[in-house]
């Protein structure tokens, strides 16, 4: 579908972060599932974006059973709302600063409350919801530049916050950068991610679908994703 997908496992991609800060460098971290294999065969922008990325984790479990579908086996679902805590906890041990950007004004700030008094010693390098709209971005970048940032969320939804980090991550001084949709939302408790036992069984989509009827929109996409793997052709 004209995008990669890496096979890692969290305990891999954590490990490649670590390497990342310490030898400098810019790296982005882009969080794939269905909706985005879908969206970036329709946007040359997005796709563009994400076979540019360093790493390409399998965040949905679409991915897996796609890849399982079409004879390659991912080892591990790397979901990005599993990563920002698992991150964050490393972050405190390290003494890596971070810096959460984006979502709802007011919600970045809460969620890294509740990190930092999860995760004590964690550094957070600041908190900006922000816009990812280009006139925004100088004031951002010098922002992030000035907290010495080492890794730099954001949570604006895809393609928006994946197509900012490809244009400015550079700019921010940052060594990681990873687009992390709604994950300050799970973690404030702004929005409520589905139980553990719905997420083994591959429903996590529906239960949000339930939770937030106005996503249906997006999700007549996994429909046309899953036609694609089975058939290798748009539907009809």
């Amino acid at each position: 579908m004209g995008a990669p997908v890496h096979d890692v496992t969290m305990a891999e991609t954590l490990a490649l972060i670590d390497r990342w800060i310490d030898t400098g460098g810019v790296h982005q971290i882009a969080t794939v599932n269905p909706e985005f294999l879908m969206k970036a065969r329709r946007d040359s922008d997005f796709r563009a974006t994400l076979q540019r990325a360093a790493l390409c984790i399998p965040d949905g479990i679409g991915v897996l059973w796609a890849a399982r579908m079409r004879g390659t086996k991912l080892r591990e679902r790397v979901a990005g709302s599993d990563l920002v805590p698992l991150l964050s906890a490393e972050a405190a041990r390290r003494g890596w600063r971070v810096f959460y950007l984006g979502a709802a004004p007011g919600v970045a700030e809460k969620a890294a409350a509740i990190l930092a008094a999860r995760y004590p010693g964690l550094n957070v390098a600041g908190c900006y919801a922000g816009s990812p709209a280009p006139a925004e971005e100088d004031a951002i970048v010098a922002r992030v530049r000035a907290a010495q940032t080492d890794i730099l969320l954001v949570a604006y939804g895809a393609p928006k916050q994946d197509v900012w980090l490809d244009r400015n991550l550079a700019r921010t001084g940052a060594a990681v950068g990873i687009g992390v949709g709604g994950s300050f939302d799970f973690i404030a408790g702004v929005s409520q991610r589905a139980p553990r036992w719905i997420q083994r069984l591959g429903l996590e989509w529906f239960y949000r679908l339930a939770h937030e009827p106005w996503r249906w929109r997006r999700q007549l996409a996994l429909p046309h994703f899953v036609w694609l793997v089975l058939t290798g052709r748009d539907a009809p």
